[in-house]
């Protein structure tokens, strides 16, 4: 039923209204070795007839307990039900199938994150980034289900976290950031900055929402306009106008607010004593 569960291959859901993107999707994803079967729609309506259809596999997986598909690309922008509104009733769905965005626009990327896409992929669909896709696909239902494919973990070796990316706009360039090379951020009205290990990036999303976000993925809020990378904060100390801490090798400075003074210090001895 699942490439997680038996052995057997993905179920995938493509849905595209420009019949050429749906064809070129379904290409890209039937070359993969990890995926079974691809089933078309054409627009959101017709995906989501197709929960409640005589297919004989999505009924046979119903039955059994999982999400009607494994996973869904979808566009976003389509005529009548949006590809985002689709995609609200698949991740509202106990088991929900994986969900991944394919489109020609970086714009609604926060909100496809927000519904908890573990990729997002700009048109045209290419070979080598569907594989990847399907590859976050496949390590998403390995942490949800645990079974056939999953790496055994040890206990000195904790699961790691799924990886987030963040698309930026450069240049007429979208680049897709990932988390894990984000040092801290800083808060520039509705707008943050990402400093990663490359140089910045400005991207279209308030400090509090990547707070929400990124808290359980180890960073943490030190003032009202940074957040940082727990792990690579190197010393906390005190200086003329309040705490602040030094991140990394460079030792770039930053401030602490006094409000999050106490928090700070109990997520460093928290975060030593796990060490």
């Amino acid at each position: 039923m699942s490439a997680r569960d038996d052995n057997r291959k993905l179920l995938v859901l493509a849905v595209d209204d420009e019949l050429p993107g749906l064809d070129q999707l379904r290409h890209c994803l039937e070359s993969n070795d990890a995926v079974g079967r691809v089933i078309p729609a054409v627009d959101a309506s017709e995906a989501l007839r197709l929960l409640g259809s005589a297919d004989e596999d999505i009924n046979r997986r119903k039955a059994a307990g999982l999400p009607p598909v494994d996973a869904v690309f979808a566009d976003i922008n389509m005529p009548g039900l949006s590809g985002m509104e689709m995609s609200r009733v698949f991740a509202s769905l106990n088991p929900a199938p994986v969900l991944v965005f394919v489109t020609g626009y970086a714009s609604e990327a926060v909100d496809a994150f927000d519904l908890g896409a573990v990729d997002y992929v700009l048109k045209p669909a290419r070979q080598e980034r569907i594989d990847k896709a399907i590859g976050r696909v496949l390590d998403k239902l390995d942490t949800q289900t645990g079974r056939v494919g999953a790496e055994p973990v040890s206990a000195e070796e904790p699961a790691k976290s799924d990886e987030e990316v963040i698309p930026v706009e450069l240049g007429g360039t979208t680049k897709l950031i990932p988390r894990s090379s984000v040092r801290w951020v800083e808060a520039q009205g509705d707008y943050a900055r990402l400093y990663t290990t490359e140089g910045s990036h400005l991207v279209r999303i308030p400090l509090a929402q990547l707070e929400e976000r990124w808290g359980s993925a180890g960073f943490v809020r030190i003032h009202r306009s940074y957040l940082v990378a727990l792990p690579l904060i190197t010393e906390l100390r005190m200086a003329q106008g309040g705490y602040q801490v030094v991140l990394g090798d460079d030792e770039k400075v930053l401030p602490v607010s006094r409000r999050h003074t106490r928090a700070l210090k109990d997520k460093l001895v928290g975060s030593s004593r796990a060490g």
